[in-house]
């Protein structure tokens, strides 16, 4: 039955050449996208999230944080705004 889901498959490539794909049942995708994003859009905003709150986990639950640990969730925080419009506090509610 799985077979018969449709999916999409994006690629990644960063500043330097590196580049992978991910496959993604579309529908999931559709599911989840916001208005009238596309597929692009959908992924690249949930990609954002998920940065933002591996790195909110890691800095403020974890243990093994770290002067540069810190740095990098500040700005991926600094990001998340930018491209929201508002703070990763209250996208999820979450804040301390």
């Amino acid at each position: 039955m799985t077979d018969d889901i449709a999916t999409t498959t994006l690629s990644i490539e960063t500043d330097d050449g590196e580049a992978d794909e991910v496959t993604i049942p579309s529908g999931l995708v559709d599911l989840l996208a916001e208005g009238d994003q596309t597929r692009a859009e959908t992924v690249a905003d949930i990609t954002m999230l998920s940065f933002a709150s591996r790195a909110h986990h890691i800095v403020h639950h974890g243990e093994d944080s770290s002067p540069e640990l810190e740095a990098q969730e500040e700005r991926v925080m600094e990001l998340f705004e930018e491209r929201f419009g508002v703070t990763f506090g209250e996208a999820t509610g979450h804040q301390h």
